[in-house]
């Protein structure tokens, strides 16, 4: 007998969207809307969460024209395979190279902070193991420790609440988006922070029916916003415009205040909380990269692609060594993976249109 397929109910769906949006970048993303648009930067964030629902709700209209089929389906019924192996490869190593470089950042600073003198290959090598046991054992699988994940993490924000007593009204000013650089690098590299969500191309036909996907992926982002909107305006009357702009991680300076007689360094407990994001995030892209692997070699077990894209992004994530090194990996792959969350819905809503136009001709 056939084991019946598990699907993803719409509370799982919305916090594994969320998780895999949220990740390393929260630690900055304060410092950055302080250096790009100046006072009051954090009331620049909803243009960003607007983009992205526009993109979602381009992406729903993939799953509304394609009847709920997988991206995959569409594609390769209407185009073969040989044509269509460039754009599996692309998706594959931007994929896995995304997931590979942000756990490499989280690595880079978590030993920065706490083991200076520790190599961090041996950080990132048990990360992907545990990365790898997560997200072979597929989306259900991903998706429930996802829910784990963000019980563990979400009690941070109420604890953040001790941080109004330095919160200072005076440190905002009514000047809104002044005294930043207003540069288009930095105004693109905040939009960072929210990708995650256009793997929702991928979860076609891995919800249930009632499921409204779309729908769950906005309130995810909509999540997304509130949290990102509320660290970057407690940060902001907590250092000031001035202070925050020469500051790296200003989230983790801030929770170095608290003190707790049993807890020296709750900063370091904020970072270790931190890593369960990371392996939402990095479970969630490569996943992606093993299931499109299995189009272009469906005879090879999903154990064995997806071992050989860990192993493969691991020897290359081995070059870059310094923060500064992987940021620019990351900004790299983070325009190529931007490009594809819009232009990938948009070739998929053309195929779909070649396909109907075809058949319209075919009846008359």
């Amino acid at each position: 007998m056939k084991a019946v397929k598990e699907k993803l109910s719409s509370f799982h769906t919305m916090v594994l969207i969320y998780m895999t949006q949220t990740g390393v970048a929260v630690l900055a993303l304060g410092q950055m809307l302080a250096v790009t648009f100046g006072y009051n930067s954090w009331l620049a964030l909803p243009a960003y969460a607007a983009v992205v629902t526009v993109n979602l709700l381009l992406i729903g209209l993939v799953h509304r024209m394609g009847r709920g089929k997988s991206i995959f389906d569409i594609m390769e019924r209407r185009l073969p395979k040989p044509l269509l192996a460039p754009l599996y490869l692309l998706l594959i190593s931007v994929w896995s190279m995304l997931a590979c470089l942000v756990i490499m950042e989280y690595v880079l600073v978590f030993q920065m902070i706490a083991f200076p003198t520790t190599n961090s290959i041996w950080f990132k090598l048990v990360i992907d193991m545990l990365g790898f046991m997560l997200f072979t054992k597929g989306l259900y699988t991903i998706a429930k420790a996802s829910t784990v994940f963000f019980y563990l993490t979400v009690w941070m924000y109420p604890l953040s609440c001790m941080f109004f007593n330095e919160f200072n009204w005076t440190r905002l000013t009514p000047f809104l988006l002044q005294g930043g650089n207003h540069q288009p690098a930095g105004i693109v590299g905040i939009y960072y922070a929210f990708l995650g969500y256009e793997l929702v191309l991928l979860l076609f036909g891995h919800v249930d029916r009632s499921v409204k996907l779309i729908k769950m992926a906005i309130w995810a982002n909509l999540l997304v916003l509130l949290s990102y909107a509320y660290i970057c305006f407690l940060v902001l009357g907590f250092f000031g415009l001035h202070e925050l702009q020469k500051m790296q991680y200003p989230l983790i300076d801030m929770f170095a205040f608290i003190k707790f007689p049993f807890i020296e360094r709750i900063e370091n407990v904020l970072y270790g909380l931190l890593l369960f994001t990371m392996l939402s995030t990095m479970s969630m892209y490569f996943w992606a990269s093993n299931e499109t692997s299995g189009r272009l070699l469906p005879k090879i077990k999903s154990e064995y692609r997806g071992g050989a894209l860990v192993a493969g992004t691991f020897l290359i994530s081995m070059m870059p060594d310094t923060i500064g090194d992987v940021d620019q990996w990351l900004s790299l792959f983070a325009r190529i993976e931007i490009g594809i969350s819009f232009g990938l819905p948009l070739f998929l809503i053309a195929l779909l249109l070649i396909r109907k136009e075809k058949e319209t001709t075919a009846d008359a």
